[in-house]
């Protein structure tokens, strides 16, 4: 039989102290401050506690001066710091370190709840994330008219993408009315249709400052906009409901202009690129059909099958070269007059209005060059075309002429007496169809008696 370890009460509470303090060493612990005591010795002692329970809480003297405002009684506080056992009286308590003010505590829950209610509907799915345009003509800011983000995105979007059409919807981002107005704002916007994209942008603050947009029916008037939303509310550290359903999360409102704008520098380049690549490509393709098309000729012209086949294939390769240059080309000029249209759209960055006839005479003379191209390779084609055709022994046959030739495997073509035997069999092959003969007799001449 065992014996069971008795402990005494010191033991016990030592134990349940080594216990917790090992358990919970840094733990943060949302609540509200009652009984709060500041006895001589400068520490505070008080009860940190919710709807449902409570735990006390010691403040040292040596921590309390580096918060920013002292406690006091009712405030909602986050603690930050770790569980201890004071032994003599076997109480267990919260020794903090630094405590978080201005109701961020209880504001803190209400965001965590909310978000995670918010993110089980699937509100925050990436699913439903609209794209941002990527060349946009017309962008409305939602956001206080006289607020710095504002400005920030102006400077911003006026350096960048000049041709830009920017609108500004003022509304209040702060204080009891601003969710309200923001959700009427996002509305008026869908229904108007005038723009392409929604930009909601405030600058930083406290998470009070922010609240606004942490409502739920905002969150609600986001997700079912037509048009993407983009939000840009406060610094890189700051985080709202907004962001997280928005269709894009930007840092800070001049992030946003940043993110959401191409840099006009850049399209310029782009342009250039594409012309480049254009020029190489279709330079690229026609050096690819001309090898093709000496290839043919080459193996055309060593052949041994049959020459009428052979120009069947050459004029069914020839078809399809045509066919392929055509789609290429339209392929290509079609390209061409999109990024044309680009180009004339941003008009305020090209100055392709400058340069019309520039651009009109460019493209013609690439018309020219294609069509010059394709003519120089359909004479080269009809050149060999005709070639073929007159040394084609078709048409000798077709004069009266014939072809002997042995009946063997290898068809050989009898042009010498000596390569037949009196009564061996061979085929005689006609303009049109072909005799089998047998040799009665082989008679040796010399080359006059063979003049007809």
């Amino acid at each position: 039989m065992t014996t069971q370890k008795i402990f005494s009460v010191s033991e016990l509470t030592s134990a349940i102290r080594n216990m917790l303090e090992q358990r919970y060493r840094f733990i943060s612990v949302a609540g509200e401050i009652t009984n709060l005591r500041r006895p001589g010795s400068g520490h505070c002692y008080f009860t940190l506690k919710d709807d449902r329970a409570q735990i006390k809480a010691v403040l040292f003297g040596m921590q309390r001066r580096y918060l920013a405002q002292p406690p006091k009684d009712g405030q909602m506080v986050i603690c930050q710091g770790r569980i201890s056992v004071y032994e003599p009286r076997g109480d267990y308590q919260l020794i903090v370190d630094t405590m978080d003010f201005h109701g961020a505590g209880a504001l803190q829950l209400a965001f965590e709840q909310l978000k995670s209610k918010l993110n089980q509907e699937g509100l925050f799915d990436s699913a439903h994330k609209k794209p941002i345009p990527s060349l946009p003509r017309h962008i409305t800011l939602v956001t206080s008219a006289s607020g710095a983000a504002v400005h920030d995105f102006i400077r911003l979007a006026a350096s960048r993408y000049p041709q830009l059409h920017l609108a500004v919807y003022p509304v209040a981002v702060q204080g009891d009315q601003a969710a309200a107005e923001i959700c009427q704002a996002i509305k008026d916007l869908n229904d108007n249709k005038a723009t392409e994209c929604i930009v909601l942008t405030r600058g930083g603050g406290s998470i009070e400052d922010l609240w606004a947009f942490n409502d739920e029916q905002l969150a609600h008037v986001i997700h079912d906009s037509a048009l993407p939303v983009v939000s840009a509310v406060g610094h890189e550290i700051d985080f709202t409901i907004a962001d997280f359903v928005a269709d894009l999360r930007a840092p800070t409102p001049s992030g946003a202009a940043e993110m959401i704008l191409p840099d006009s520098s850049g399209l310029v380049e782009r342009i250039a690129d594409l012309s480049k690549r254009l020029d190489s490509s279709l330079n690229s393709q026609l050096n690819e059909y001309s090898s093709r098309l000496m290839l043919y000729q080459h193996q055309l012209a060593s052949a041994t099958r049959p020459i009428d086949n052979l120009m069947l294939r050459l004029d069914h390769y020839r078809e399809l070269l045509e066919h392929a240059i055509h789609t290429r080309l339209l392929t290509e000029q079609s390209r061409l007059s999109e990024v044309t249209n680009r180009l004339h759209k941003n008009t305020a960055l090209l100055n392709v209005q400058l340069y019309p006839k520039k651009i009109q005479a460019i493209q013609q003379r690439f018309h020219q060059a294609m069509e010059q191209t394709l003519h120089g390779k359909t004479r080269d084609l009809l050149g060999c075309s005709n070639v073929l055709d007159a040394v084609s022994p078709l048409a000798t046959l077709g004069r009266g002429y014939a072809i002997a030739r042995k009946k063997s495997r290898e068809k050989a073509i009898i042009s010498q007496t000596s390569q037949v035997r009196q009564g061996e069999n061979i085929e005689v092959i006609l303009a049109q169809g072909k005799l089998d003969c047998l040799i009665d007799a082989v008679q040796e001449n010399n080359r006059s008696e063979n003049k007809l």
